[in-house]
C-alpha cells in the first residue's frame, strides 16, 4: 500500500484528439509502353519507435531466471487469494478454477504455471528492461485509543466533509481515477492538503473521527507512507488500521525534500536516515512531513493475523506480494521478480500484484512486501534495488491494456 492511490484531485484529463489518415486511391493502369529504365528501389520507411517501446515483450520461460521450489509453491499460494477477485473476469476464471484443484507440489505447480502462462517482459518507456524495485511493511508502533501526555498525535479516519467523485463514471479513460474535494457554496474545491490538514487538526476543526493517537508525528508519516499498521495498545492487544482514502494531493517523498534542503545526500536516503534527521531537529519535523501534501486516512479492521489489506482486496503476503503501477500491471496479476536484498543477495521468485501506491509509477516499477514489525521495516526501508519484472498472462488471450 505505499502510499496509496491516490488520484491527484485536481486533475482532470485532456479530450483525445482524433487523428484521420488520408488515402490516396492510384491511377487505373495506363496502355502498354515499353519498360521504363530500371529505377533504384524506394527506402523502406522505418519501424515506428512506438512499436519498440512496447510495455510488453513476449518472453520464453526458458531464458527467465530460475525460481527455487520453495518459491513457486509460496508464490502460487501467495497468487491464489487473488482469485477470489480474478475469478469474475472471464480470462482468470477457468485458470483460478482450476489452480483451487492443482496438488501442492513444486512440479505440478510449475508445470501448471508454464503450460497456462506466458511471461511477457516489463519494459520501460525507452526500451529497457531494468527498473527500481523497493520495500514496504506494516509497522506496529506504540499508542493509545484516547489523547494521552504521550500519544498527542491523531490517525484520522476519513474526513465527514470530504467528498469523493469517481470519475471514470463518465469518462471511461480515467478508469481508476478519483477526485476529493469540499464544497464551497455550490463549488467543489480540492480538499485540503497535508499542511492545511495540520493546521485544522491543531485548531479542532477538522471534521474527521481519530481512530487511535500516537507519541511520534513521525510514526504517523510512514504510517501513512505504508499504508497500514497496526497500534500497540497498553494492554497488549494491537488495533488494525488499513487505508481508508486519501486528500487527492499526490504523493511527494519526503526524503526529497531532505535532500533538496541539503540534509541528507541522496545516496543516504532510507528510512532509518530519515528518522534519525528527525530526532535530531524536532524543531524542522513540522516542515518535512508539509513537505509532502499528500495525506492517508485510514479505517479499522478486524483482529487477524493475515497480512494487511492490499488494494485489490486481499490480504497481502510476506514476501510474495507486490505493490505495482496498475496502469501497466493488471491487479491480481501472477508476476515473475528478479533483483536483490538490501545487501545484494539474489533475490527471485514468484509473486502477485496486489496492491498499488502513489510513489509506484512505470512500468519496470514494484514495491517488495516484506511483512510485519522491525525486522521486516529495517529490509523495507534499506531496500533501493535494480531488478527486473515479468508479467505472467494467460495462454491465448490479448495482451492487457497499458495506458
Amino acid at each position: 500500500m505505499t502510499q496509496i492511490s491516490r488520484f491527484p484531485a485536481r486533475t482532470l484529463a485532456a479530450l483525445a484528439a482524433l487523428v484521420l489518415a488520408a488515402c490516396t486511391t492510384p491511377p487505373s493502369a495506363p496502355p502498354a509502353q515499353p519498360a521504363p529504365p530500371a529505377q533504384p528501389a524506394p527506402t523502406p520507411a522505418p519501424t515506428p519507435p512506438a512499436a519498440d517501446m512496447a510495455p510488453y515483450q513476449p518472453a520464453d520461460w526458458a531464458s527467465l531466471p530460475a525460481v527455487s521450489d520453495a518459491d513457486w509453491l509460496a508464490g502460487f499460494d501467495a497468487w491464489l487469494r487473488s482469485c477470489p477477485r480474478l475469478q469474475k473476469q472471464p480470462r482468470w476464471a477457468t485458470l483460478c478454477a482450476d489452480a483451487a484443484t492443482l496438488s501442492k507440489d513444486a512440479a505440478g505447480v510449475r508445470a501448471f504455471l508454464t503450460g497456462r502462462l506466458v511471461p511477457l517482459t516489463l519494459r520501460n518507456a525507452d526500451g529497457s528492461n531494468q527498473g527500481l524495485i523497493t520495500g514496504y511493511y506494516e509497522p506496529v508502533y506504540p499508542g493509545s485509543l484516547s489523547r494521552t501526555s504521550a500519544n498527542t498525535v491523531p490517525v484520522y479516519g476519513p474526513p465527514n466533509d470530504m467528498i469523493t467523485v469517481q470519475l471514470d463514471s463518465l469518462y471511461p479513460e480515467l478508469r481508476g481515477k478519483r477526485l476529493r474535494g469540499r464544497l464551497s457554496g455550490k463549488t467543489l474545491k480540492p480538499y485540503s492538503d497535508a499542511a492545511d490538514i495540520a493546521r485544522l487538526a491543531k485548531a479542532s476543526k477538522l471534521d474527521a473521527p481519530v481512530l487511535a493517537w500516537l507519541p511520534d508525528p513521525m510514526d504517523l508519516q510512514f504510517l501513512q507512507v505504508q499504508g497500514s499498521g497496526r497500534i500497540k495498545l497498553a494492554d497488549g492487544r494491537e488495533l488494525r488500521l488499513g487505508y481508508a482514502d486519501q486528500n487527492g494531493w499526490p504523493y511527494r517523498a519526503i526524503g526529497k525534500w531532505l535532500i533538496e534542503q541539503g540534509e541528507l545526500k541522496a545516496a543516504d536516503v532510507s528510512m532509518q536516515t530519515i528518522r534519525a534527521w528527525a530526532r535530531a531537529n524536532p524543531a524542522k519535523v513540522n516542515q518535512l512531513v508539509a513537505s509532502n501534501p499528500s495525506y492517508v486516512f485510514f479505517r479499522t479492521l478486524p483482529d487477524s493475523n493475515e497480512g494487511p489489506i492490499g488494494s485489490l482486496g486481499v490480504p497481502l503476503t510476506a514476501g510474495y506480494s507486490l505493490a505495482v503501477d496498475p496502469r501497466h500491471v493488471p491487479a491480481g496479476a501472477p508476476m515473475l521478480i528478479d533483483t536483490t536484498r538490501p545487501d545484494g543477495t539474489p533475490l527471485t521468485r514468484l509473486a502477485a500484484a496486489q496492491d498499488t501506491g502513489g510513489a509506484i509509477r512505470g512500468q519496470v516499477r514494484a514495491d517488495f512486501f516484506w511483512g510485519k514489525g522491525d525486522a521486516a521495516g529495517e529490509l523495507a526501508g534499506r531496500m533501493k534495488q535494480p531488478g527486473r519484472l515479468w508479467l505472467l498472462w494467460p495462454r491465448g488471450e490479448p495482451l492487457p491494456d497499458a495506458n
